[in-house]
């Protein structure tokens, strides 16, 4: 899969202020890429690199094989986090109006509103203003103004907020299927379960640094500590955890469950996961068995804290 997006050692400061620390990036194309970190990390500092809002002291940015120009602009959806819609300017004029900043035609402009407006069912929204709708209808027009000139690279910055967990979904469904169509998204969030169910790869930045990068997936098996939770039932509690306590390192842990089992966390170390079964069969009835794997939230808290 080629890349949509090279970011390469990339420095941005403000004055005295480091908010980019020669960082680097590599968006594959057709993929969800969460961006992660704390507040004032550098995510924003970064997002507006790309959309040229600012440019970097140093360093460069690679857009679909070619150094980020202006021409791109028209290539690239942005979602802020503060939203930007004018408040008493009518929905549908707006996002006409917004649209031919884009470069579409008026027309097609018309068409693609029909479609969205249709298919988020907002159709009576024309003729409001910005400032007669909720927060979360508000958010629904922006996304449509992000997304309406089907841009090769989406960058949504907290897309959830405002959104009640109806429209979080169908929001989130839609990101899914821009993706599925060919786009490729920047999803920055500090809800790290949105993160768990959408993308594909991350990044975190802390304190202006990249601390991580790779797949979801990889980036899990690096902090995975080959701990499992485990549930089980027993008549001679203080004999289990001494039988366990002579070959793995156990401490008390909770987990939802209907039993009331004794429930543990034990590392296995460089055993298998057989070989800790087998013991755990012969001192009492196993309940709940699993890996723990870590959450992209766990990683999070790691990484930042240390």
């Amino acid at each position: 899969m080629s890349n949509i997006l090279e970011v390469k050692n990339v420095l941005k400061q403000y004055g005295d202020y480091v908010a980019l620390n020669k960082v680097s990036l590599t968006l594959a194309r057709g993929s969800i890429y969460g961006l992660l970190g704390p507040n004032g990390a550098g995510k924003t500092s970064l997002i507006r690199i790309i959309n040229q809002i600012t440019m970097p002291d140093s360093g460069s940015v690679i857009f679909d094989g070619v150094k980020l120009n202006p021409n791109h602009i028209q290539h690239i959806g942005y979602l802020p986090e503060e939203r930007g819609l004018y408040k008493s300017m009518k929905v549908g004029e707006q996002c006409l109006y917004l649209a031919q900043l884009k470069g579409l035609s008026r027309a097609e402009a018309k068409k693609q509103l029909d479609y969205w407006f249709d298919k988020l069912e907002i159709q009576g929204w024309w003729n409001k203003k910005i400032e007669e709708l909720s927060k979360g209808m508000a958010q629904k027009i922006q996304f449509v103004v992000c997304v309406l000139h089907k841009p090769k690279l989406l960058i949504f910055d907290e897309p959830f907020s405002g959104f009640d967990p109806v429209n979080a979904s169908l929001i989130k469904d839609e990101i899914l299927e821009l993706r599925k169509q060919g786009s490729t998204i920047i999803f920055s969030t500090h809800r790290m379960e949105s993160v768990e169910e959408l993308c594909d790869d991350i990044a975190l930045i802390h304190k202006s640094n990249k601390l991580i990068e790779g797949k979801l997936d990889d980036v899990k098996r690096q902090f995975r500590t080959n701990s499992f939770e485990v549930g089980i039932l027993s008549d001679d509690t203080e004999t289990l955890l001494k039988t366990l306590g002579q070959n793995y390192k156990v401490v008390p842990t909770n987990f939802k469950s209907l039993n009331k089992e004794l429930k543990l966390e034990i590392q296995i170390g460089n055993s298998s996961p057989n070989e800790l079964l087998h013991v755990l069969t012969q001192v009492g009835q196993v309940t709940h068995f699993m890996e723990k794997i870590p959450s992209v939230n766990d990683i999070f808290i790691k990484t930042v804290s240390e």
